[in-house]
């Protein structure tokens, strides 16, 4: 049973960052990504019926935004150089089987965290939203940045331990179970269903 305190879905908003087919890409083939998508469209629902809010983070460049990205990034300069994640490609579309709907908040970012270079901590606290539960790929890159910089928010935090992955299966596991636990709390998709109906 889970010790993490119970959720107001009318506070609570379920992040779905980065799950783009060029993103999904980089895990590993077959059954994984599937089983993957399934349990975060499982989420997904599970918020929506309990009348939480879904925000979606995707990461999508301009010709502006790698023009504007310095040699001295050591993550983005190759992006930049190689023009890649378009965000008119359909590659950094969101998946379709989670894709979006009316009401839905959707943000595009350029950097790895989903608030830093968007305007969703805005949006969100528009909403009254305190609380988010974080799923992305990957754990090293846009789930540790947005949990650190919604730390440092005040948001209260819960990751979705079986709804974030990464390519690095040990950088994974050390940041979901020795880094991640001092800012968030760390749930599973079965212990969401029961904490948005625990009164």
């Amino acid at each position: 049973m889970s010790t993490a305190p119970a959720l107001d879905p009318a506070h609570t908003a379920f992040l779905v960052m980065d799950y783009q087919p060029a993103i999904l890409a980089l895990l590993p083939e077959g059954g994984y990504r599937d089983a993957l998508l399934t349990r975060v469209e499982g989420a997904i629902s599970d918020v929506r019926a309990n009348g939480g809010t879904i925000a979606y983070v995707r990461v999508g460049f301009t010709e502006a935004d790698w023009d504007a990205i310095p040699a001295t990034n050591k993550s983005f300069a190759p992006v930049a150089q190689h023009r890649v994640m378009h965000h008119e490609d359909p590659a950094a579309a969101i998946h379709d089987r989670l894709a979006p709907q009316d009401g839905d908040i959707m943000v595009r970012k350029v950097r790895y965290g989903g608030i830093s270079t968007t305007d969703l901590d805005q949006r969100l606290r528009e909403r009254g939203i305190t609380t988010l539960v974080v799923s992305g790929i990957s754990t090293s890159g846009v789930v540790l940045s947005t949990v650190i910089d919604a730390a440092d928010r005040d948001y209260q935090l819960y990751v979705l331990s079986d709804g974030v992955a990464d390519p690095d299966t040990e950088v994974h596991n050390v940041l979901l179970h020795q880094v991640l636990p001092s800012r968030a709390h760390i749930i599973d998709t079965a212990e969401l269903h029961t904490l948005l109906r625990a009164d």
